[in-house]
């Protein structure tokens, strides 16, 4: 790799490289040190939370469209390039993604230590954390990539931590014998890592097809190229590249019929490991929707909202109603997700700014939403050992903290107004309605679904009688309380007061409007008569 183009601090790269290095060094630490290791990890993800805040302190929404940009050269006979920049939908990203892994590290703080089962397996907790730090340092630089094979790279690469996260380290709380705890948790793994591996290997023809056409793999050398003429696409062409690309968007995002991973993935996994893949790791495909499907092909992208449409209104209702009938809790937030994503794909292919000013705040929201939810969740199964709803009864009168945290995630969940969730929904439903009002009316049934089953989950845990093993449960410990309540304080925030985010994001959802040559449609006024 040659000298760096630009002068300055590589500000984009060491937010990334922390985390990568604090990896590498959290594995190094002896075994006997895994109270060390524990403090080393979240001493790094505090520091890579602090230099994205400097990301967005210095980010300028109303200058360049991709800022404090890196380039250097890597692989010169390709034309492949170190190239990194953010817009304000990856300042958001990198944001959610640098706030939530400090929580993750806290409530998974036990879940990784040795534990001696009938098999004699242990659990490396050196290990555990240091897969967390390099899934965040890999999920960060993913947001910052501007050449589109350095993205593809990073995009197959996190699979690799993931699938030992999932397989190596799942969820204690399991019904079964330490056997069949395994085998449902290597399915889990394996499920995830092909579908995820054959998605990538689809968008790896596409990429390959691309630099074909093009010549390069930068993004916006290619976008460029597009807008003053010089660059044309067959329409075949472009439409098969846009499918290669969004075929692995949507396994990521994940978008029904490509889901079934999802649910199998968050119920082995722990409650930590369950928030890293919905609210960080699946935010890269909804995000390279916006950045190189919209980006890179403006009319195939029109050519095929349709059915993307009509797929992401099957996603939240049929999300919904599977999220109603679940018997785990964990698969019933992995469910719901399922539903939430289907809103911030149809606020994504709207083509309206209020529907993808609502997607990109979606993501946010959603994060921090499940993050929450999903976080209180593990709490309360790993002091009951069970996920079965039907286990509980009556927790909020022995763990009153514990039932309110989890209700007020539950709320948020079902877009209550007042928190953030609400402000990305009514968006994402407006934005929507405003071109394709049937859509807007149907996808308004996941909202009325949502209702149903946070306040049934809500219901048949924590109200009611409590039985033998609930009664005596104990509340939310310190450390607890310090993942919880700071998420919480977010939701409420954001939920008041969302133009911190929408500042950020708005400029850098007129740049998309712009790149598939779409206005939002005028409000029709009946003449008065």
């Amino acid at each position: 790799m040659s000298q760096v183009v630009n002068a300055g601090f590589p500000l984009l790269t060491a937010t990334a490289a922390v985390p990568a290095v604090g990896a590498v060094l959290t594995a190094a630490v002896p075994a006997a040190r895994r109270t060390a290791a524990k403090w080393l990890a979240l001493l790094v993800s505090l520091v890579t939370l602090a230099l994205a805040a400097v990301i967005f302190v210095r980010f300028e929404p109303g200058g360049d469209r991709y800022q404090l940009a890196e380039s250097y050269a890597w692989i010169k006979d390709f034309g492949v390039r170190y190239e990194l920049g953010v817009d304000g939908i990856g300042v958001a990203l990198i944001g959610l993604t640098a706030l939530l892994i400090p929580f993750i590290v806290l409530a998974g703080w036990h879940d990784a230590d040795p534990l001696e089962t009938s098999s004699r397996r242990w659990r490396p907790t050196q290990g555990f954390f240091a897969l967390i730090l390099m899934v965040e340092a890999m999920v960060i630089l993913s947001f910052e990539a501007t050449d589109v094979f350095l993205f593809y790279i990073l995009f197959e690469a996190m699979l690799i931590p993931m699938y030992f996260l999932i397989g190596g380290f799942g969820d204690r709380a399991h019904s079964g014998t330490d056997e069949n705890a395994a085998a449902q948790r290597s399915y889990a793994a394996v499920k995830f890592l092909l579908y995820n591996l054959v998605g990538g290997l689809i968008m790896l023809a596409a990429v390959i097809g691309l630099y074909v056409v093009a010549g390069n793999f930068s993004l916006t050398e290619i976008a460029a190229a597009r807008a003053d003429g010089s660059l044309e696409m067959a329409t075949s062409t472009e439409r098969w590249l846009f499918l290669g690309f969004f075929f692995a968007f949507a396994v990521k995002a994940p978008l029904w019929p490509l889901h079934t991973w999802l649910p199998n993935a968050m119920g082995e996994a722990t409650a930590p490991v369950a928030v890293l893949i919905t609210a960080v790791v699946d935010k890269v495909g909804t995000f390279a929707m916006l950045r190189f499907c919209l980006g890179l092909f403006p009319e195939a992208s029109k050519w095929a909202t349709p059915v993307i449409v009509a797929l992401a209104l099957i996603s939240i209702v049929y999300g919904a109603l599977l999220a109603v009938g679940q018997r785990d809790i964990k698969r019933l937030v992995a469910y719901a997700s399922i539903s939430h994503f289907g809103f911030i794909i149809m606020g994504i292919f709207a083509m309206t700014s209020q529907g993808q000013s609502g997607a990109t705040l979606y993501m946010v929201n959603h994060g921090i939403s499940t993050a929450a939810l999903m976080l209180v969740a593990g709490f309360l199964i790993s002091r009951r050992g069970s996920r079965l709803i039907a286990d509980y009864g009556g927790v909020q009168k022995a763990a009153p903290v514990l039932a309110g945290t989890f209700l007020i995630g539950g709320l948020a969940t079902l877009s209550l107004p007042g928190l953030a969730p609400f402000v990305s929904e009514f968006l994402v439903l407006v934005g929507t309605f405003a071109r394709y009002p049937v859509a807007g009316i149907i996808a308004t049934t996941g909202i009325v679904l949502a209702a149903l089953y946070v306040l049934v989950l809500y219901q048949r845990t924590m109200t009611g009688p409590a039985n033998e093993q609930t009664r005596s449960m104990p509340d939310l410990r310190v450390r607890e309380l310090a993942v919880v309540a700071p998420l919480i304080a977010v939701l409420i925030f954001l939920g008041v007061f969302p133009k911190p985010l929408t500042d950020v994001v708005n400029p850098a959802v007129r740049h998309t409007m712009s790149d598939v040559q779409q206005k939002d449609p005028s409000p029709e006024v009946e003449a008065a008569k």
